[in-house]
């Protein structure tokens, strides 16, 4: 049972991944705690609900839903769930298990920090990329049209986690968009876990045991490090941005709609690896092994009448833009990036439009 600490200054917790632990989610909850709100989406309850409902077996507690998707993450919804909770008894002694994927952690994890000015949350990830991204670290939020994660907090939970066996039911596509995100870890900062991807991608794509343990292991162990030493994106937080910068502007120009969170995150990182090397920070062989790691594990639907320009426009409303200047984390070599401002305007848009091909 691979269990990763996070310790930061706001909260301790640990990170657990074993196959099961959904059914063990009561010996997580704090003694005295009052209302139990779940918050999930009707299909992961429907496919999903039993094994959790097991896990609290003799707690009592009420299911809310989310409306799911990623265009639909807004406000809305959670004032909408604040107000159900305070309708059925919700009080500062209530908490919130977040059940779902990345948009459920981030949302349900939001509402957590604001009912009542802060109740506590455990993170119950259902899907590869919240297992090991979205429901690590206390970051929570929504969306604004403007950009993504726009309005959010930092509310660590009690406790994350993780059971593999989930993955089993989950689609093909929505596995696949959670695999960038291993693939980001790897490139970042794991150069084993990259090599590892690209040696098994079969056992990989066929959701292995073993390999699915190992990669997910291997990104909650490098995520819950680097949270710990950053919690709050000042300093080595920010190269868990490495793709996410081109990618939520990807997402913000479609409308939330036409990409999984993964999927632009991955053409993201393909921006990242080409503006990479036109700076001379990464090697020909380096910028050519990741594209090809990435390709691999692809396709991501089609990119076809986006505009280059637009994606531009939209870098400086993204969340990391600090004082009107963009930092893009830059690719240095597999398994190492640097974060770097004032890029030539040229040489970015160049970038985009190698990615786009």
């Amino acid at each position: 049972m691979p269990s990763f600490r996070v310790e930061t200054p706001q909260h301790c917790y640990s990170a657990i991944v074993e196959r099961g632990i959904i059914g063990h989610a009561a010996q997580y909850l704090p003694t005295h705690t009052g209302k139990v709100f779940v918050v999930s989406t009707e299909d992961v309850w429907r496919h999903q609900g039993a094994a959790l409902a097991r896990g609290l077996t003799g707690i009592p507690h009420e299911v809310l839903y989310l409306p799911g998707g990623e265009n639909r993450k807004r406000l809305a919804p959670l004032e909408q769930l604040a107000e159900e909770m305070v309708r059925r008894g919700g009080d500062r002694s209530s908490m919130v298990i977040a059940f779902g994927g990345g948009i459920v952690n981030d949302m349900a994890g939001f509402l957590a920090a604001i009912f009542m000015r802060g109740i506590p949350v455990l993170q119950v990830p259902t899907t590869l990329l919240a297992q090991v991204d979205a429901a690590i670290g206390g970051k929570t939020g929504v969306n604004l049209v403007s950009g993504k994660n726009l309005i959010g907090s930092f509310h660590q939970p009690l406790a994350v986690l993780i059971d593999p066996a989930v993955l089993e039911t989950l689609p093909e596509r929505e596995y696949r968009s959670g695999l960038y995100e291993v693939i980001k870890a790897g490139i970042i900062r794991e150069p084993e876990l990259f090599h590892f991807l690209t040696e098994h991608c079969e056992d990989v794509l066929n959701r292995t045991p073993d390999a699915i343990d190992r990669i997910i292991a291997d990104s909650v162990r490098m995520k819950a490090e680097v949270v710990s030493t950053d919690e709050r994106e000042g300093d080595l937080r920010r190269i868990l941005n490495f793709g996410h910068t081109f990618g939520h502007a990807l997402e913000a120009e479609t409308g939330y709609t036409r990409f999984l969170h993964g999927e632009a995150v991955e053409w993201g990182m393909r921006a990242a690896v080409y503006l990479s090397e036109l700076t001379g920070h990464l090697s020909a062989e380096d910028s050519v092994e990741i594209l090809e790691t990435l390709q691999l594990y692809g396709p991501i639907p089609p990119l076809d009448g986006i505009p280059a320009g637009n994606l531009f426009a939209r870098l400086v409303h993204d969340k990391k833009t600090l004082q009107g200047k963009v930092h893009f984390v830059l690719a240095v070599r597999i398994g190492e990036v640097t974060v770097v401002s004032g890029i030539d305007e040229k040489l970015v848009l160049e970038a985009i439009r190698s990615a786009l091909v």
